[in-house]
């Protein structure tokens, strides 16, 4: 009988979970928007800035389920000993090998 732990994943309200960063990103979305605009740098910092608010944000990605909880950082210690808490006392039962080593 195996017991299975969550693993809780939190998250500060300042962390910036993206695959890559917002200036970035918004300088191969918004390429053609950011070309056709008058003043290009502002163009590209008012679309880094829209990119940012939208998806990298720690809150989308806990309302898809990413992330559990997003937590203030003076909460990150409490937070911390009580999963650890709940680890503390946990047994890994690992089913019997068949063998030793692998047959060659």
């Amino acid at each position: 009988m195996k017991q299975y732990f969550p693993i809780t994943k939190f998250a500060w309200p300042t962390a910036e979970i993206a695959v890559m960063g917002a200036k970035g990103a918004s300088e191969i979305i918004f390429k053609k928007e950011i070309n056709e605009a008058e003043d290009h740098k502002a163009k590209l910092l008012e679309k880094e800035a829209e990119y940012a608010d939208l998806f990298a944000n720690p809150y989308t990605v806990a309302q898809r389920g990413f992330v559990d909880e997003v937590i203030l950082p003076q909460d990150t210690r409490r937070k911390l000993i009580k999963v650890f808490s709940m680890l503390e006392n946990k047994v890994s039962i690992t089913p019997k090998r068949k063998y030793e080593n692998i047959p060659l």
